[in-house]
């Protein structure tokens, strides 16, 4: 009778250890999921023509302008300058952009105070992400309250070799 007592207890101390290591288990699998970094965003090429695009379209979808009365007035280096007819007066607006990644980035350069003329990649500014694709552009915005917004211009390279 003691004989069976000590295999009952070495049973269920055998068994008690297996439920345990599989309880361990999954917890290990879980843990290091999320330790697991994902693979960095691919940076984005883009010839001095499709930065041209990109600039357009972005700065089109930001000013709620169509994307045709943007103008490319220059390009130096990764910096694009553009303008466009302003819709309340009817003067100019003009702005520069560059390409950080997927975002377009942006900042005025006619503002009555120069502090003001400031690159928009500050935390309460708007996000604008662009993709590629054709001769096709999307934007997507997001707003600093977390409302979204795409748009899509078809901006083909031959437009932008004035």
């Amino acid at each position: 009778m003691r004989a069976a007592a000590v295999i009952a207890v070495f049973a269920l101390t055998l068994a008690a250890c297996g439920a345990e290591a599989d309880k361990a288990a999954p917890t290990a699998e879980v843990v290091a999921g999320p330790a697991v970094a994902a693979p960095p965003a691919t940076p984005v090429a883009l010839t001095d023509a499709d930065l041209r695009r990109v600039c357009r379209a972005g700065l089109a979808a930001i000013h709620g302008q169509d994307e045709d009365s943007i103008t490319i007035d220059a390009l130096n280096g990764p910096i694009v300058t553009v303008s466009w007819r302003a819709p309340v007066d009817g003067g100019r607006r003009q702005a520069q952009c560059r390409v950080d990644g997927d975002l377009v980035v942006w900042k005025p350069v006619d503002r009555t105070r120069p502090v003001d003329d400031r690159w928009m990649d500050q935390a309460g500014d708007p996000v604008v992400r662009f993709v590629v694709d054709g001769d096709a552009i999307t934007i997507n915005t997001t707003l600093p309250d977390g409302s979204t917004g795409t748009e899509t211009y078809p901006v083909a390279a031959e437009q932008e070799a004035r």
